[in-house]
């Protein structure tokens, strides 16, 4: 195995830590290349369970070296927490590194977007996680205001800046108060420009050079494993616009969020579930809003559908083929790995859907608008469900009929071998398939 990426094909949330985890141990490096801490990522080993949301999975792994690319925008304090909580057990993080060029998430970031999501009408909310990821990517784009790590370590450089952004930034924060009626303190330059100051000295173990680091690794034949955050149908280019987030998660933000060519990439891998879930609002085809004792809740409860970061119930809804078969394409992925099986159990029938119905006309292909995939209504495919526990199965065989004839739809469906079936959280829960 040489170069891999991990992306997820459906709205996130599909359980791409555990793959990124398993196949850790046969890499040398693992980079996170696009988002910030809106990213929830949860490893099971055993009786202990680690929840991280900016730093790479693979940093569990003491053997390789884990990159934050560029790409991402940090916020120090989450940075610095979770290293301090895998430090506290007892994991070595003197493998992690972070990219010099990684912008960085200030307090009215976070202002910012509260502000905007209350401001408007609560139809208009995107669903954001309030950490600030948004208004910092805004301003890494326009330029002016954007700060990144590097700069955290120039104390007159970070003073300069600060002193026209500070001044600028509650400007706008008291515009958006007016707006939204809710009260803003303004900021203070010393203070702000005190505490970024602390964080670049603490931070300053971590920082790299990220670009040449990756370059001499492909040069030398490291095997590099890349981590995409949110999913594919949250790429802020080709999914479901506006209600995605603000970078690149497709495979296609590896060029840009790390500075390595795609062209380096060997295998591609995509991650979904066996059903369909979403947090935050936009249009969501196969959604099963059936009330609390219906399918939906049913999923939500038994496969523990809550955001890793904010805690917030997941909508769920049957496998949607249509929306994967797009972001399966658009990834250029090579094989999936189908995650939380053993979740369906007991479900019969079960439902795929394989077409959208738009005012009366079939939809095979997934709408490149949002405002129509609103419209669209689920063509579904009845398949028989199974009423055994999968959670035991450790192989292909161990798995009852009906549960290998989802899996083997599914796979004709997408046209993509299924690689890996997950039957429950734990590492020792996966089925290598042939």
């Amino acid at each position: 195995m040489a170069n891999t990426c991990v992306v997820g094909l459906q709205w996130g949330d599909e359980a791409k830590g555990k793959i990124v985890d398993l196949l850790s141990e046969q890499h040398d490096f693992a980079v996170r290349y696009n988002g910030g801490a809106n990213a929830g990522h949860t490893v099971v080993w055993g009786d202990r369970v680690f929840k991280l949301s900016i730093l790479p999975t693979g940093v569990l792994h003491p053997h390789l070296t884990a990159v934050i690319g560029n790409g991402l925008v940090v916020y120090p304090p989450r940075f610095l927490e979770e290293v301090e909580q895998l430090t506290r057990a007892g994991v070595d993080v003197s493998n992690l590194v972070l990219s010099e060029h990684a912008h960085v998430i200030f307090p009215y970031h976070m202002e910012e977007e509260k502000l905007n999501e209350q401001g408007g009408k609560a139809e208009n909310a995107i669903g954001t996680t309030g950490r600030g990821i948004g208004p910092c990517y805004q301003d890494k784009i326009g330029r002016r205001y954007g700060i990144r790590v590097a700069d955290l370590l120039r104390p007159d450089h970070l003073r300069d800046r600060l002193s026209s952004i500070i001044p600028a930034k509650n400007r706008h924060l008291q515009s958006l108060a007016a707006n939204s009626g809710e009260p803003v303190t303004p900021l203070e330059l010393e203070a702000v420009l005190a505490t970024y100051l602390e964080y670049g000295q603490r931070l300053k173990p971590f920082v790299r050079d990220t670009n040449r680091i990756l370059h001499d690794a492909v040069a030398s034949g490291k095997r590099l494993l890349f981590e995409a955050a949110q999913g594919s149908l949250l790429d802020v280019d080709h999914g479901t616009f506006p209600y995605v987030t603000s970078s690149s998660s497709l495979p296609s933000g590896i060029w840009a969020g790390c500075g390595v060519s795609t062209r380096k990439l060997d295998r591609i891998i995509g991650v979904v579930k066996a059903y369909t879930t979403r947090v935050g609002r936009g249009p969501f085809p196969t959604e099963l809003d059936d009330g609390l004792d219906g399918i939906g809740e049913r999923i939500r409860k038994i496969g523990r559908e809550y955001g890793t970061v904010t805690g917030r119930p997941r909508r769920t809804g049957w496998f949607d083929a249509v929306a994967v078969r797009y972001t399966a394409e658009l990834a250029d992925v090579d094989e999936i790995t189908l995650m939380l099986l053993d979740v369906l159990s007991g479900i019969d029938p079960l439902k795929i859907c394989v077409a959208y119905d738009y005012h009366g006309e079939r939809l095979d292909h997934f709408p490149s608008d949002s405002y129509v995939l609103a419209q669209c209504k689920p063509i579904y495919e009845p398949i028989a469900g199974w009423s055994e526990d999968l959670t035991k199965a450790r192989t292909w065989a161990d798995l009852p009929a009906k549960a290998q004839a989802y899996i083997q739809r599914l796979s004709a469906i997408l046209n993509l071998k299924v690689s890996m079936v997950s039957v429950g959280p734990d590492r020792a829960q996966t089925i290598h398939c042939q």
